[in-house]
């Protein structure tokens, strides 16, 4: 090799470090175990607060606590090169109310060779908001665009229960007149997925925003399951038009409208692309991101109408050892049961996510200190009774939940986490499998 090349390739080479250094996104090339070889400035910014130990030398570890399913979704990854994920979106923080916007970072990886993986990290917490705002726009159009034959919509009064039946509400919902006039909306819920609180929730967000809008599973008077985009406004703020119903605001003889639309088929595609989004890669329940999005929500209606909400961490005991002993496979298993009890244990209006790498979190609205430890005894006792299976091997597992509840000291969900996160430390230093609750 020439002289002349030799400089031409330190040339290169320089330029390239220009690049990753000015770069305005943060930029890490790693091996394939996460191992980092080289970063620039912004990354480890971004980075720098996440770490445990003050140290960046692994991308997966540094990302462990907030975005634990990366590393096994680069080992999933078979191609010799490709994008391993784009976009994925992990949260950082909660914010506080009216005063701090929640934190979120966007994750891509891309592996570049059999050797070397690039990571680009972004800031995402503008995009976050304003893509919530266009979400709520998008459904909003969706819900008063006439012609579709796909929603129910009916009339409420102040106290949410329905004033007349229509056959829009026949055809959709399957339920005559003498099933549904006079009762509560929440008949279209499962029991376990609706409370008195949310109820009124619902009513109070549509008097304050404009609009309340829910999507999730409901109940047909057939007794079919139909994934539903769920749409409640004030009679002043709404008119509409149709066939079969016409509710006018100008009349003011009721109090909400409630458009009810079946998107089970037609959002198919864009639901398993939402669950993608919104779920843990392993285990298939919430993710962080989820759980904070969920509890934004919860301190907003708590803030409008103080009621009990509470919030367990747990964190699964000696992991590592059940790792070093039995291999990960045997690991992952031993998360998905965790998982798949949890979820079992809870109740449909719960949120049920995994945080970390063997730490899980619940939020428990209309829940109050006593509720949250008899649902965290109930939980902490299934586990301890059962048994994983793994290559005919029989593997015991227990866990360690500390508890928190909501109170007016509490100024974020960050500190409402962090009060859970400390009854955790005191059960995990007092011997392992037991529930704490944080007390001042």
């Amino acid at each position: 090799m020439s002289n002349h090349d030799v400089q031409d390739i330190a040339a290169e080479h320089e330029a390239l470090l220009q690049f990753l250094y000015l770069a305005p996104v943060g930029l890490v090339q790693t091996s394939l175990a996460g191992e980092v070889e080289l970063m620039n400035p912004l990354s480890a910014q971004l980075l720098m607060p996440l770490s445990q130990d003050g140290g960046l030398s692994n991308l997966f570890k540094a990302l462990e606590s907030v975005a634990p399913e990366l590393r096994r979704m680069s080992a999933d990854f078979t191609n010799s090169q490709g994008t391993i994920c784009e976009g994925l979106r992990a949260q950082l923080t909660a914010g506080i109310r009216g005063k701090q916007d929640p934190k979120m970072l966007g994750i891509s990886l891309i592996k570049l060779d059999d050797d070397r993986m690039m990571a680009v990290l972004t800031d995402m917490t503008l995009m976050i908001a304003q893509e919530k705002q266009l979400k709520y726009n998008t459904a909003w159009l969706n819900a008063i665009t006439v012609g579709v034959s796909d929603y129910a919509l009916m009339s409420l009064d102040q106290n949410g229960k329905i004033h007349e039946w229509n056959p829009s509400i026949g055809r959709v919902l399957k339920y005559n007149a003498a099933d549904i006039v006079g009762k509560s909306f929440s008949m279209f819920y499962h029991s376990s997925g609706i409370s008195p609180e949310r109820i009124v929730d619902y009513l109070k967000e549509a008097d304050e925003d404009g609009w309340s809008l829910t999507e999730g599973w409901r109940i047909k008077g057939d007794g079919t399951q139909f994934w539903s985009s769920s749409m409640i406004v004030p009679i002043d703020d709404f008119t509409a038009q149709s066939d079969e119903i016409t509710i006018l605001a100008e009349t003011h003889e009721l109090s909400y409208a409630l458009i009810m639309r079946d998107i089970t088929d037609r959002n198919r595609d864009e639901n398993a692309h939402l669950n993608a989004m919104s779920s843990d890669y392993l285990t298939g329940i919430a993710n962080r991101r989820t759980l904070f999005e969920a509890a934004e929500l919860e301190f907003r209606r708590w803030h409008r109408h103080p009621r009990p909400l509470s919030f367990m961490i747990i964190d699964a005991d000696f992991f590592k050892k059940v790792n070093d002993t039995y291999g990960h496979a045997a690991g992952d298993l031993v998360l998905c049961h965790l998982a798949t009890t949890l979820k079992d244990t809870m109740r449909d209006i719960d949120t049920v996510a995994r945080i970390g790498g063997e730490e899980f979190a619940v939020l428990l609205p209309s829940t109050d200190l006593g509720g949250a430890l008899q649902l965290a005894e109930r939980f902490r006792k299934n586990v301890e009774a059962a048994t994983v299976k793994s290559d005919g091997i029989e593997i015991k597992y227990t866990i360690s939940i500390g508890i928190s509840t909501m109170e007016a000291t509490v100024n974020g969900f960050d500190a409402l986490l962090d009060r859970a996160d400390k009854a955790l430390y005191e059960a995990k230093h007092s011997g392992r499998n037991m529930v704490k609750i944080w007390r001042s």
